[in-house]
């Protein structure tokens, strides 16, 4: 896993500007053809450790939904304590995921969505991301801040899914709006309801990896949920 505040390396040579253009160039002419890439983000904070095992669980559906969309690749990010925020490397095998996240150990501290968003924007500029997920049931950053970060997202088409574990008003409130400037989807899930969020967690899969055409394609109660908000 690496730390998403300090991604970079130093090279022995720093290519040309014109170097630089070609290759991203180059890059999204391919882009097209690539498979759908998710980040899928988690709050691990203590407050989400009783359902840390379910969400492990979780993703391996995702990944089964998405074979018969064409593929996904999929980044799992997290963040803890009062300033840990990682990121994994591109995933395509489900089991390898599986044993990343299983290690994860929940741990108190405060939420840091604003490094996810920041994180996505920078993965984006790289290589095409077909979606966010967000799964988290806390809000301690200023709502507005993370709304503006959330309109790059907008901007670079990556739509954010953001998961309401429980009902607090200002998280809702907040994870809305970001659904809601870059085209995505809010959905709220009970504490420990598995099934509830597992069905919406398949329809953003197969979102991410087929678009739109496999979603609406799909016809089930996640997929009309999702349909119903994006536009």
């Amino acid at each position: 896993m690496s730390d998403i505040t300090n991604r970079g390396e130093s090279t022995p040579a720093a290519p040309t500007r014109s170097e630089v253009d070609a290759f991203l160039a180059d890059l999204k002419k391919k882009a097209p053809s690539m498979r759908g890439r998710l980040i899928f983000a988690l709050d691990a904070t203590a407050s989400r450790e009783a359902t840390w095992d379910a969400a492990c669980k979780l993703q391996a559906e995702m990944f089964c939904e998405a074979a018969s969309a064409g593929g996904l690749d999929m980044q799992l990010v997290y963040y803890r304590s009062l300033s840990e925020c990682k990121a994994s490397t591109w995933i395509s095998d489900p089991k390898r995921l599986g044993r990343i996240m299983s290690s994860i150990m929940c741990r108190s501290g405060e939420t840091q969505i604003g490094k996810v968003l920041a994180h996505a924007t920078k993965e984006t500029k790289l290589l095409p991301v077909s979606a966010l997920v967000f799964v988290g049931d806390a809000l301690e950053e200023e709502g507005d801040k993370l709304i503006y970060e959330a309109r790059e997202l907008g901007r670079l088409d990556v739509r954010c899914f953001m998961f309401q574990e429980g009902d607090d008003h200002e998280v809702k409130q907040v994870f809305q709006a970001i659904a809601d400037v870059t085209k995505g989807a809010y959905c709220r899930f009970d504490p420990g309801a598995a099934h509830q969020l597992a069905v919406l967690l398949r329809a953003v899969a197969v979102f991410a990896a087929g678009g739109m055409t496999a979603l609406a394609a799909r016809k089930d109660a996640g997929a009309v949920k999702l349909l119903g908000q994006m536009r």
